[in-house]
């Protein structure tokens, strides 16, 4: 039975994670806090200007969108959608050498 890959569900993250829960879950903390930190805390400490609306847009989105793009790869990571390819004529040679039957 195949999981639908959905980077929020519980199910998901514990089907494809072959390293302890916690080491994943540090990472995943300290990464949430600092895209957090530059999305939500420094919109706040922008100073008065024409533009401080959309310099804090700017940062929220920014924030949002890198912490997707890292959320992403960090997963893809343990579980490539796809292996490495090998053509089955490489694939028999290596049996070969390696001493393996067919």
């Amino acid at each position: 039975m195949q999981l639908i890959p959905c980077l929020f569900s519980v199910v998901y993250l514990y089907a494809v994670l072959p390293v302890s829960m916690e080491k994943f879950a540090i990472t995943l903390i300290i990464v949430t806090v600092f895209w957090g930190l530059i999305g939500i805390v420094l919109p706040f400490l922008i100073p008065k200007g024409p533009h401080k609306r959309l310099v804090q847009i700017m940062l929220a989105l920014t924030s949002a969108c890198c912490w997707m793009f890292w959320l992403c790869f960090y997963l893809h990571q343990w579980k490539p959608l796809f292996g490495p390819q090998i053509e089955s004529t490489h694939a028999r040679m290596l049996r070969t050498i390696w001493g393996q039957e067919l």
